[in-house]
């Protein structure tokens, strides 16, 4: 068959070269910029209400059973929708998506602290929890779409932030509104201002595009159906967990038994789908199936930042949140720094990412050892040093963790990636709670029963007896001093045993920056 002139012009044409990134431009930065600050902002909301509960129990009257469900709703809501925001994001365009989801969640910020409805709060803060956990995976799938290889490590150190920053500073901010201002309702308001700023730089910053309509003829409606009950179920049987006591609770056994079988379904589901939410078969790859394994036990420790010593000093010395924010300052502010100092240690040849992984890993582990020294005369200045050690560590184990695991994924292949990496560290959060929450109850059940006991026997010794009062007043802060050294050792001696698992990535080079182009010669005159 003879070939026409312009086949043969095509066949002897060089191939065409694939198309690449985005070339990164001030409206690029802008739109990833008011991303990361709303993504955040997010995360300051979720541990925000957690930790103002309290006074919102007694403020409303709602008691502890009905205000714990605050909480839980909002966590069962950012848990169903992180494996499906990058799917609805890339078919309704991000700019559309995020200043959708950016609405709602100030929607329901400006008119939540006028609810007195439980039945419609908890509505409201399950709607909120998808709106706003939706921002979250949007971050990270922005960061491997649209930085060049030169600067992605910077990205990925701002992701970061949303693990080792945000949860840090939330102690200050709520304290900050609940103690000093006064004033509770800008506990949920302080959203506000924040989110006016990143509608407009993501407003400006990314093109109006169209809908991609066609998508929805390969949409995965079976795993739609299991995935988003199923993850409902398992955030909510988690998070009542232990205040239900587990296995005593019909509920909580209907969450976990009926989220598993929901989530089997959704992963057999996914699995033969051509067009899959998040695709499972990714992690085939070593540095993911490891990366996310060691992620997801790291999210349990770092529980051991600033929430341990902070609910340990709110038992023994009645710290408010404003007075425990030290804790989390000391923590969270140097990653505005140290995170990128990390990226830029990434960057060089010499540096082994497996080996700032495991230093990280190292420090975690040695800070937890040295605050399990506590006693129940310890304040926040005897935590400095653990502090210190957390705050270089952290962010250590953060990025490099995730440089480790996201060099081996395309740029296309970042919405896969988001959902499955935002996913796994909401329910790891979730779960690294409810264990350290268990392994707590336990352990005060256990020493409680000691010092009761020997109390007991020595109150028949001593001729004048003892003030109830005061042995039980001491008793508590005993309990709750070994309580909390029992969870500092075990969260120290997982981080030092996961070290060496560090050795199981495959070595990711440093990215090569491409050097700044020469300026030609001048063309002759």
């Amino acid at each position: 068959m003879q070939m026409t002139a312009s086949q043969s012009a095509a066949a002897a044409a060089p191939p065409a070269r694939p198309p690449g990134p985005p070339v990164l431009n001030a409206r690029i930065v802008a739109a990833l910029s008011g991303v990361l600050i709303s993504a955040m902002m997010s995360g300051l909301n979720s541990r925000a209400g957690s930790l103002a509960l309290a006074d919102i129990e007694g403020a409303t009257g709602w008691g502890i059973d009905g205000g714990s469900w605050i909480s839980s709703c909002y966590a069962a809501g950012e848990l169903l929708v992180m494996p499906f925001a990058s799917w609805f994001a890339i078919t309704f365009t991000v700019r559309r998506f995020y200043l959708a989801m950016l609405a709602t969640t100030c929607v329901i910020a400006a008119v939540q602290p006028l609810v007195i409805d439980l039945p419609l709060l908890l509505v409201l803060r399950t709607v909120q929890g998808i709106s706003a956990g939706a921002l979250i995976p949007i971050l990270m799938m922005m960061a491997l779409r649209f930085l060049p290889p030169a600067i992605r490590l910077h990205g990925l150190a701002l992701y970061a932030l949303t693990a080792t920053f945000t949860p840090n500073v939330a102690l200050w901010a709520v304290g900050h509104w609940s103690d000093q201002a006064g004033d509770l309702r800008w506990i949920s308001w302080q959203f506000l201002p924040a989110a006016a700023i990143c509608a407009g730089l993501v407003g400006w910053g990314l093109p109006v595009e169209p809908v991609i309509w066609p998508r929805f003829r390969g949409f995965n409606w079976a795993g739609f159906a299991t995935g988003v009950p199923g993850l409902f179920l398992l955030a909510t049987g988690l998070a009542q967990g232990n205040r239900l006591d587990w296995g005593h609770s019909p509920l909580v056994m209907f969450c976990l038994a009926g989220g598993a079988i929901c989530l089997t379904a959704y992963v057999i589901s996914e699995w033969s789908h051509p067009a899959p939410f998040i695709r499972f078969s990714l992690l085939a790859r070593r540095n993911l199936h490891v990366g996310f394994a060691l992620f997801f036990l790291l999210l349990g420790v770092l529980y051991s930042g600033a929430a341990l010593p902070a609910g340990f000093l709110a038992t023994v010395q009645g710290y408010r949140n404003l007075q425990a924010a030290p804790l989390g300052l000391l923590i969270g502010l140097p990653q505005l720094v140290l995170g990128f100092a990390v990226a830029l240690l990434l960057y060089r040849k010499w540096v082994d990412a497996r080996a700032v992984f495991g230093g990280g890993l190292l420090l975690i582990g040695l800070s937890c050892l040295y605050a399990a020294r506590l006693d129940a005369d310890w304040t926040w200045s005897e935590f400095l040093p653990a502090q210190l050690m957390q705050a270089f560590g952290q962010p250590m184990a953060v990025v490099s963790m995730l440089f480790l695991a996201t060099s081996v994924v395309q740029p296309m292949e970042g919405p896969y990636v988001a959902g499955l990496v935002n996913t796994l560290r909401a329910l790891g959060t979730l779960a690294g709670v409810a264990a350290i929450g268990r392994i707590e109850l336990l352990r005060e059940h256990f020493h409680s029963s000691v010092l009761v006991g020997h109390a007991a026997a020595m109150a028949g010794t001593l001729p004048g007896g003892f003030d109830v009062d005061t042995v039980e007043s001491a008793i508590k802060a005993q309990v709750a001093a070994l309580t909390a050294a029992d969870c500092y050792r075990i969260l120290g001696w997982t981080a030092l045993a996961m070290a060496p698992f560090a050795a199981l990535f495959t070595h990711i080079p440093a990215p090569v920056i491409p050097p700044a182009p020469r300026p030609g010669p001048e063309p002759a005159q």
